[in-house]
């Protein structure tokens, strides 16, 4: 039975992080190659396996010491069939690393955390396409009939919910939401905007989760951005208009480049982890229902670090 599937402790109100740039931070950082940015293929190694592990307790940690709770994001970005197959692995191989991702984040979980740091496990959900360009459009069933393959899998681990990360389109975030419904799964959905505050299908953030919430009757637990920085999509944020008490977390890019600038980058943008962190205490003032931070692109511990010191002041943990 899962631990928080029925009862998601971050619907409480009360702080959560999650963590930052995973694969950012395991490329520039840590030195590994990862094909077709896919976090997964580490598991398929033992110093890649170790060096996950040290990448969530690493925040986990933080979590617990800031007495926040925590949102275990399994690296499963990128582990879904189509991505899988160009990858080489069979529809059994992406089975097991899926269920070998969840077991990962299990024994993080019972390392870390305590009552004061709830820490709930998220299968992370990727776009089929890019996460920048949309190439190519699915219906919303098309698009549930292809993420129901992972969701599936996720429904028989400790998994208590689904996250669908980088968003380009309303008819992908629909598909996903019905496949996580279909399967019994909380999920939340996570749109990516570009420079202009916009989908890069040119939706507006309100249009989308509109679009999504009438489709699937409000099913989503709430909504996320992510992969953009707030300077990004502050202004699309209008306080007082009620689609953005929808908005429950929040992944900024360390950087203010666009996903054009960032996908020919050589060199890591990792911005300035402070001023992020008041940007992050800005925004939890003026959206009433956001509580769950993390990082996208170029962040890392320090970034996370500087949200929860911003906004849980009482703070000091170093």
């Amino acid at each position: 039975m899962t631990k928080y599937r029925s009862n998601l402790p971050q619907l409480k109100g009360d702080l959560f992080l999650t963590d930052g740039g995973i694969e950012t931070t395991l490329i520039f950082h840590d030195g590994f190659e990862l094909p077709e940015f896919a976090a997964f293929t580490l598991l398929q190694q033992e110093e890649g396996e170790l060096a996950l592990r040290r990448y969530f307790k690493t925040y986990a940690a933080i979590a617990q010491a800031h007495e926040v709770g925590f949102i275990l994001e399994a690296p499963t970005w990128r582990s879904s069939p189509d991505w899988g197959a160009k990858l080489g692995y069979s529809a059994e191989a992406l089975v097991r690393v899926n269920w070998q991702a969840i077991a990962l984040l299990e024994d993080i979980r019972r390392e870390f955390e305590t009552d004061a740091s709830p820490m709930v496990i998220s299968g992370c959900v990727g776009p089929r396409g890019d996460g920048y360009v949309i190439d190519a459009l699915m219906t919303p069933d098309e698009a549930q009939q292809y993420h129901a393959v992972q969701i599936n899998t996720f429904r028989i681990t400790q998994a208590d919910m689904i996250t669908a990360i980088t968003m380009t389109y309303v008819a992908e975030a629909i598909g996903v939401a019905q496949a996580a419904k279909a399967a019994g799964l909380p999920v939340v959905i996570s749109f990516t905007v570009e420079t202009d505050g916009r989908l890069p299908s040119g939706q507006t953030l309100p249009q989308a989760i509109k679009q999504v919430d009438d489709a699937t009757d409000n099913y989503p637990a709430y909504y996320m951005i992510n992969c953009a920085h707030p300077d990004h999509f502050q202004d699309a944020l209008t306080a007082g208009e009620s689609w953005t008490a929808r908005i429950g977390g929040l992944r900024a890019n360390a950087s203010r480049r666009s996903h054009a600038e960032l996908d020919e980058a050589e060199e890591l943008d990792a911005g300035n982890p402070v001023e992020l962190g008041h940007h992050y205490d800005a925004l939890r003032r003026q959206l009433v229902n956001f509580n769950v931070m993390g990082g996208c692109c170029g962040t890392d511990h320090r970034h996370v670090l500087a949200m929860v010191q911003a906004c849980k002041p009482q703070s000091t943990f170093a």
